[in-house]
């Protein structure tokens, strides 16, 4: 991202903490950092005051801080906490924020003993997370890209998952290909679960080998250049059975009916209630066990949440992920997940992988 859009993102928030009353806020998550500054190191503090910006780190990243951002640097030679007291003593605020979901309760505590007699401390939850809500073309550009990676990955991974494979050997070379395609590392953890542990549906690999005339499912996502992509296909070992292509018609109606129910000003809740209307009608929704979808983007899971009760809007340029599925125990797991983005008048697929049933 460029330097101006990091000063638009930073002036933006300075609108936000007007808005609730604070003057400063120091933000700890590493994603919002990046958000706002383009430091990606693994240790660092933000602290936003008006139009100034002052990056915390420590020494291992004294040049890449330099690089990457057009903040204020401080480098610490000691805790970061230290170096921040200092920064608080000289700081004209009284109303100082925190982000209170992203501080361990030991960080807390000494944060709470340097603050400064004439500054009060208030928590806050989802200020920098609420700008990033709401993509850029830049940003979408990105999550375009991290897309076509983890479909190639996918495409050319996908050949290699016959019987007595493991689901661990089909995560790894998934994760190979992403990799070797330009991501930085997987977005989460690989989904490989086969016959039965599909059920589960965030199942981790295991040595467990594939079986003929079973289900696959697989749920990947590729990070690159920072950003998040996410998809979910499932294959049958052989022949389809009756049962497998009669659930999997289901969820993909349910799917297909959640991807038409998307565009700005609908209700995430409503788009959650259109996927389970449609199980529901196939005697399913009793199977689905999760929320609809959920909005990504430096991270793999964001806001909106898409579930029962969301009063949330979606709004143009958010970019979200549509992924009902049926989880029969015993028998196993369907899910069909794709990465939209939301436009005003519906919604933009990012996921070209066809959505059919696999027949490997």
């Amino acid at each position: 991202m460029s330097e101006l859009e990091h000063k638009e993102r930073r002036a933006r928030l300075q609108h936000l903490l007007e808005e609730v009353g604070l003057d400063a806020l120091i933000v700890f998550s590493p994603a919002n950092i990046r958000y706002l500054s383009g430091f990606t190191g693994s240790n660092g503090l933000l602290l936003a005051h008006g139009a100034e910006a002052i990056l915390i780190t420590d020494p291992r990243y004294e040049m890449q801080a330099a690089e990457q951002t057009d903040c204020r640097v401080k480098v610490a030679r000691g805790p970061l906490l230290k170096a921040l007291q200092a920064l608080l003593g000289r700081l004209q605020a009284r109303r100082l924020g925190f982000e209170s979901a992203h501080v361990r309760y030991a960080a807390y505590r000494a944060l709470a003993a340097s603050v400064p007699a004439q500054i009060r401390l208030r928590p806050q939850e989802g200020l920098v997370e609420e700008l990033r809500a709401v993509k850029s073309a830049a940003e979408i550009g990105k999550i375009r890209a991290s897309m076509e990676t983890c479909q190639a990955a996918f495409s050319e991974a996908i050949r290699r998952a016959r019987p007595g494979v493991t689901e661990f050997e089909i995560a790894a070379e998934l994760d190979y290909q992403m990799r070797k395609r330009g991501a930085e590392r997987p977005a989460f953890d690989t989904i490989v679960a086969s016959g039965p542990r599909s059920a589960l549906p965030h199942a981790a690999p295991s040595t467990r080998t594939l079986k003929a005339k079973e289900l696959l499912l697989v749920d990947m996502g590729a990070q690159r250049d920072g950003y998040a992509s996410d998809m979910t296909r499932v294959a049958w070992l052989g022949r389809i059975s009756r049962k497998a292509a009669r659930l999997h018609r289901a969820v993909l109606e349910a799917q297909l009916a959640a991807l038409d129910h998307v565009r700005a000003g609908r209700s995430a809740a409503a788009v959650d209630r259109r996927a389970r209307q449609v199980l529901r009608a196939h005697g399913l929704d009793g199977y689905f066990t999760h929320s609809t979808g959920h909005g990504l983007g430096l991270e793999i899971h964001e806001t909106p949440r898409l579930g029962r009760g969301e009063r949330r809007r979606l709004e143009a340029g958010m970019v979200i992920t549509i992924e009902p599925g049926v989880y029969m125990e015993r028998f196993g797991g369907i899910r069909i997940e794709d990465t939209v983005v939301v436009t005003r008048t519906g919604s933009e697929n990012l996921t070209r992988i066809p959505k059919e049933l696999i027949e490997l």
